[in-house]
């Protein structure tokens, strides 16, 4: 057989065990992100449906309860990520399913203020690594032409969270009130934690660590992909830190922890404050809404923005116009439209926003991920999803802070913009350097 020969069948083999690992793991992959993501943020929709009230929580007191949460996530983020790395994904992963799941339904029962912020902050400590270990297991199974692709489709799970999320949390809300003796918004709590703790028996059986070990693929697919992701392991290596320090270290690494924070800070502020923003459309435009039809009305720039976010993927294939163009867009429309003339306008500006923000997510994963390898991977990816993700304690907190202040959400929007139109910014200077560090 010929070199040519040689080199055209392992590619041949790379594309089906590509196709093959897809069709078996990135469906499980969003089924967890979406059970994650739902967790972290139906705080947002218990807030403005009862829980307020019933705790006497003010939009400050509702932002720290929120943003906390990522307080904890900040503090174990790169630990739980070598652990998951030492260990491998099926057993660290079902470790964090089981324990976020414990302490999500735990907040049902919160009696207070104090409690409320305890359990966000032992969330927070408990999903810890979990995004950003699935980040780092997608590198150990597709090659990089292949792994934008995939982020892509694994992060379809954030707007399908949200958007079917709103509606499931809106439903459970409004007819499960008195189910157990429990407020409708405790009974949401309840009903969307016990998830995480069934689906760790799944991973526990179902998730696989490499390809060398998938009893379920051909040995020749197995070969291949492995070979293809070593081949490019050592070229990322020759390129960027060795070691775990050279990674934390990075000047790279925390600009590209700058330009997540400022895309996350995007997808948090509408996150946690878009069913209030709706719920605050009757005394904006005097146009009220059952809660159910907010939850409806909420969903619909998730929706759009699943669609955008998969059409962008496939059509750009820049690196930095994948992430800057996406969130400049974000950055411009959403403080507009807290000033259009009726409510519809501004979801359409609303729902603008949500594009950018979701296609410029799966392809920024592309760039830290062409950069790091192996423990300085583990290291730098969990470094930059938690100084990212410090944009979740931030967003809420400002956001609600400023709006007790102004007695409005104008102010915060425009930090939101702000911090947006700056991720772009540093995305488009990060383009012509190199920030190599061989440490």
């Amino acid at each position: 057989m010929s070199s040519d020969t040689a080199v055209g069948r392992d590619e041949q083999l790379v594309r089906s065990g590509v196709r093959r690992a897809g069709r078996r793991l990135i469906p499980l992959l969003i089924l967890l992100y979406f059970v994650n993501y739902l967790d972290r943020v139906n705080i947002g929709f218990a807030g403005p449906n009862g829980m307020n009230e019933e705790l006497g929580l003010s939009a400050t007191m509702f932002g720290v309860a929120a943003g906390v949460f990522f307080i904890g996530y900040l503090l174990l983020e790169v630990p739980s990520n070598l652990l998951l790395h030492r260990f491998g994904a099926r057993r660290w992963i079902a470790r964090i399913l089981v324990t976020w799941g414990i302490v999500a339904t735990a907040m049902a029962f919160t009696p207070n203020p104090t409690v409320l912020i305890i359990l966000r902050f032992l969330l927070g400590v408990a999903e810890a690594g979990f995004f950003p270990g699935i980040i780092l297991y997608l590198t150990y199974w597709f090659p990089a032409g292949q792994r934008a692709r995939m982020t892509a489709w694994f992060m379809t799970a954030v707007p399908i969270s949200t958007a079917l999320g709103a509606i499931v949390s809106s439903l459970i809300i409004a007819h499960g009130d008195g189910w157990f003796g429990l407020s409708g918004w405790r009974v949401m709590f309840l009903v969307e934690g016990i998830p995480a703790i069934l689906l760790a028996v799944v991973v526990w059986f179902l998730l696989t660590d490499r390809p060398s070990v998938a009893t379920w693929m051909p040995q020749d697919e197995r070969d291949a992909l492995e070979r293809a992701v070593a081949a490019e392991g050592a070229e990322v290596s020759d390129a960027g830190p060795k070691s775990v320090l050279g990674a934390l270290r990075s000047p790279r690494v925390l600009a590209l922890s700058w330009v997540y924070f400022g895309v996350v800070y995007g997808l948090y502020a509408l996150s946690f404050f878009l069913p209030t923003i709706v719920k605050g459309f009757a005394a904006q435009y005097g146009s009220t809404f059952t809660t159910v039809q907010q939850g409806l009305i909420t969903a619909v720039p998730y929706a759009v923005g699943l669609v955008a976010m998969i059409l962008w993927t496939r059509r750009s294939a820049n690196p930095t116009v994948r992430v800057a163009v996406p969130a400049l867009v974000g950055g411009l429309f959403i403080p507009i439209a807290l000033y259009m003339s009726n409510p519809w306008l501004a979801m359409v500006a609303v729902t603008i926003c949500a594009c950018g923000v979701l296609a410029a997510l799966p392809g920024f994963w592309s760039l830290p991920t062409a950069y790091l390898t192996g423990a300085a991977a583990a290291a730098g990816i969990g470094l930059i999803n938690s100084l990212g993700n410090l944009s979740g304690f931030v967003a809420p907190y400002v956001t609600g802070a400023l709006s007790d202040a102004t007695g409005d959400n104008r102010l915060g929007m425009w930090v939101v913009g702000a911090a947006m139109i700056s991720a772009a910014i540093v995305t488009w200077l990060l383009r012509s350097t190199r920030g190599r560090s061989r440490s």
